[in-house]
């Protein structure tokens, strides 16, 4: 069996070196990776390459930035020529990125059944690009790995009830996996001269965030009244936009560069709370045990805050988030809420029966 794989981001690249381990191993299987190079920041890109053990990429597409529109009509163009170069039997799609809209759209135009991992997740925020790249991939699936039972309710409201698997989730094979070993190789905590549970650990990237003057004042103004240090790693937008639209910050907010997997695991694991847009690391600061406020009006990982563990906190007024942080403690109870750990096998399972190798 032949399969193309499509990654683009650093979140694709972390759930991607845990299956993409079991297929190289496969002597039934012959995986193609292609790179379409939406992140082609190092410390967003290659670095996880490397640190990961993920296989070279046999296709980088070398995209870049863009609007929305370019970067997928930029990606699409070169995913149909390797596509019809390549003939796989399948094309499998992680997430909710451009990426995965322009891997699924390319494969469904030439007839080539689709694999989606991290199935079923809704917002239910037709604004976010990433709802509409989830709701078009999961309908134009054949195969629909969920991570939860949540997400499976989802896709059943859609009427999508064929090909549907809960595998658990990919990501907590990741945290699984490598968190020892974050733990054994990674300094950062000397580096960034910080103690455990003493400083904060803050992600912004999304455009409602970046984009936003006033939202990122607010953000930045929490951050510099909250009683820790904020450890804030920038993502390349969220640098643009600070300079661009000369937010301040203040001594009480560290400005880093993005980091590693390993580093932001121990970073994640050690710190008092996560404060964050981002889907992924929700779920890591849940995995991991740690307390999270996200930044937005809703979550695609809506269990997380169910359990106590996230809170929703929308960046309007910066005395609200303060409030919210100060008073995140971690809840007593916790619940395995992902799976068993074992998503990428349960995944493999699945493709061996269905194309019988």
């Amino acid at each position: 069996m032949k399969m193309i794989t499509v990654l683009g981001a650093r979140p694709q690249f972390i759930k991607a070196c845990m299956l993409s381990r079991l297929l190289q191993n496969d002597k039934n299987i012959n995986e193609i990776i292609v790179h379409t190079g939406q992140h082609y920041d190092k410390n967003m890109s290659d670095i996880f390459f490397t640190q990961l053990q993920l296989p070279t990429p046999d296709y980088h597409l070398g995209v870049g930035s863009g609007s929305h529109g370019k970067q997928t009509a930029d990606m699409l163009i070169q995913l149909e020529n390797v596509i019809n170069k390549e003939k796989p039997d399948l094309v499998l799609v992680y997430g909710d990125t451009n990426s995965t809209l322009a891997g699924s759209l390319a494969a469904s135009k030439l007839h080539v059944p689709i694999a989606h991992i991290e199935a079923g997740l809704r917002s239910f925020n037709r604004r976010m690009p990433e709802e509409i790249n989830r709701v078009v991939t999961d309908h134009l699936s054949t195969f629909l790995f969920a991570p939860s039972q949540a997400a499976v309710d989802h896709l059943a409201r859609e009427g999508i009830k064929e090909g549907v698997y809960v595998t658990g989730d990919i990501m907590y094979d990741a945290v699984l996996h490598y968190k020892e070993t974050a733990v054994n190789q990674s300094d950062i905590l000397q580096r960034l001269q910080l103690q455990a549970e003493d400083y904060y650990l803050a992600t912004i990237h999304r455009a409602e965030n970046t984009d936003e003057p006033d939202r990122l004042k607010n953000i930045l103004k929490a951050f510099q009244q909250l009683d820790k240090k904020v450890v804030f790693p920038l993502h390349p937008r969220t640098k643009h936009t600070i300079e661009k639209w000369e937010q301040g910050t203040n001594s009480n907010i560290l400005l880093i560069e993005p980091l590693n997997y390993l580093d932001m695991l121990v970073m994640e694991s050690q710190a008092k709370t996560i404060l964050t847009d981002s889907g992924g690391i929700q779920k890591e600061a849940y995995m991991l045990r740690t307390p999270c406020i996200t930044l937005r009006k809703e979550t695609e990982w809506e269990e997380t805050v169910r359990e106590k563990w996230n809170t929703i906190m929308p960046p309007t007024h910066s005395e609200k988030i303060v409030e919210a942080v100060l008073n995140s403690e971690k809840p007593q109870a916790y619940r395995s809420l992902f799976g068993d750990g074992n998503a990428a096998h349960h995944i493999q399972v699945v493709l061996r029966e269905m194309f019988k190798y």
